[in-house]
């Protein structure tokens, strides 16, 4: 039985665990059933929440006397598989939480990889200072964003969180912890930022943040009447904006394909602002609790659900489309956190989906390709039957530093599919040839938010030198293999195997 085991864990790329040691009992109370953030997928798993590094070691060791794998997972805000790992141990980052070093005067801040994007902002704004990339919600750990590297509405202006990240210290799964910038360990420095938690784990993180005049934006809201309209708007706007985000109808088809509206912001400059001692109060950040003063948000994804189809979904974004359109060239101004985080203004939104969750889809294309790319994409989702319900257009800039990386000189299209029973296999057959698409235009995938990328689609996308050198990098830094997780196992390991 021992030798079988051995022989599996081989052919799956996992550790070595001598003797009789090999897949121990854990502690019982200590199974839980983790889902991914987007509600599609989950797994049965250990998990293990320390508070101190020594509380790190004493998982790691644990697993290594088990022959168990250890997966890292922050807030679990990644939609897909990044943060699961089946059977195993997951560590969850949440305890590690504290501020540790803020210097209000130069705007740099050492945190604990467990805290929240919500803590960072609320820890600074008030000093003057907002964190320089923020995701669409608030909840993700700074460890978790800076494990997959994350972008935001200014990406083609500021690049991702990894380049705003100025040190970090990282534990092995051996327990030696390793300082990391772009001066010292460099080449760890790159590869564990985007590294999706295979490398290492990060036990802290000092980030330079920007400076703000006022806790809010001057936004302007224009109407898009189709793709190509709103990608010349883009480039309008790109030299001007400090921030722009693009919403598209995915079910407007003709000459109105990828009608849409785009939101540009931009911070107001030093004096512009007569009070910011006041908008700077967190008090003045906060979203409220109801819409139209009564209707509390916390119940509105039960008002979303009847909607969440094709024709509830294409009546909605016409009505979306046609008031934007009345709103054309509106300015106003609008706090920080309303502004940048939408996923968390109606609590629970993606309840609306139903029980099965969603699948998104997001796509990196160079921007000579993004008009026809993308809108062949389009197309073929309506061709198939399966819209998507939530399409989000960013603008991006190339990244030539990280290993495993998202970024290019080019448009992002993020796409969220509603999953059932049904649809599933459907979804995952579409995604499939939206591949194709990608690769052809000369595409890239962003992990944190995949579950149906193909291992033969991530050579061709990151390089074979690429993931070449992020395995050898693992190796030396991981010997035993112990960070895995399902995402790892989906994708690499069968890059692996495939070879041997």
């Amino acid at each position: 039985m021992i030798e079988e085991k051995r022989r599996v864990r081989r052919q799956n790329n996992e550790q070595e665990i001598p003797g009789d040691q090999l897949f121990s009992p854990l502690p019982a109370d200590k199974l839980e059933n983790v889902p991914a953030w987007g509600g599609a997928s989950s797994a049965m798993g250990y998990v293990f929440r320390p508070s101190t590094t020594e509380g790190l070691r004493d998982v790691f060791d644990l697993a290594r006397r088990s022959g168990r794998s250890v997966g890292l997972r922050g807030a679990g805000n990644s939609y897909g598989d990044a943060p699961l790992n089946s059977e195993q141990i997951t560590l969850d980052m949440q305890r590690m939480n504290r501020i540790l070093a803020w210097d209000p005067a130069g705007g740099r801040i050492q945190v604990e990889p467990g805290v929240t994007m919500a803590q960072l902002w609320q820890y600074a704004l008030e000093d003057g200072w907002w964190p320089a990339v923020v995701p669409g919600t608030m909840h993700p750990t700074i460890g978790g964003c800076a494990g997959m590297n994350i972008h935001g509405k200014n990406a083609w202006k500021v690049g991702t969180i990894g380049d705003h990240i100025y040190e970090f210290d990282l534990m092995l799964p051996s327990g030696e912890i390793i300082a990391c910038s772009r001066e010292k360990n460099a080449d760890l420095f790159h590869a564990a930022i985007g590294g999706f938690g295979v490398v290492g784990t990060f036990t802290s993180i000092t980030l330079s943040l920007k400076r703000v005049y006022s806790g809010l934006l001057n936004v302007e809201a224009l109407a898009s009447g189709s793709l190509k309209e709103m990608l010349a708007q883009f480039d309008e706007h790109l030299p001007t904006a400090d921030y722009l985000v693009g919403w598209i109808d995915a079910l407007a088809r003709g000459k109105s394909l990828g009608r849409g509206q785009i939101h540009k912001a931009n911070y107001l400059p030093p004096g512009a602002d007569p009070n910011p001692s006041q908008t700077l109060r967190l008090d003045r950040q906060h979203l409220p609790d109801t819409l139209l003063g009564f209707v509390p948000r916390s119940i509105m994804w039960r008002f979303m659900q009847p909607f969440m189809n094709n024709a509830g979904t294409r009546l909605v974004n016409m009505g979306k489309y046609w008031s934007s359109r009345f709103t054309h060239g509106q300015k106003y101004q609008q706090p920080h956190a309303a502004f940048h985080f939408l996923l968390n203004y109606i609590p629970d939104w993606k309840k609306s989906y139903g029980p099965g969750g969603l699948i998104q889809y997001q796509s990196f294309i160079p921007a000579e390709n993004t008009l026809d790319a993308f809108s062949e994409m389009l197309r073929l989702c309506q061709r198939r039957g399966l819209p998507n319900y939530l399409s989000v257009l960013k603008r991006h800039r190339p990244d030539n530093n990280f290993l495993i990386t998202h970024a290019l000189d080019g448009y992002s299209l993020a796409m969220d599919f509603r999953i059932t029973p049904r649809r599933r296999a459907a979804v995952v057959r579409l995604a499939a040839e939206l591949d194709e698409i990608v690769l052809a235009a000369g595409g890239r995938f962003y992990l944190a938010k995949d579950s149906t990328l193909r291992p033969e689609v991530a050579v061709a996308t990151l390089g074979r030198d690429t993931i070449d050198r992020f395995r050898a990098l693992k190796a030396r830094c991981d010997p035993d293999n112990i960070l895995q997780t399902n995402l790892w196992r989906r994708i690499f390991v069968p890059i692996i195997s495939n070879e041997q």
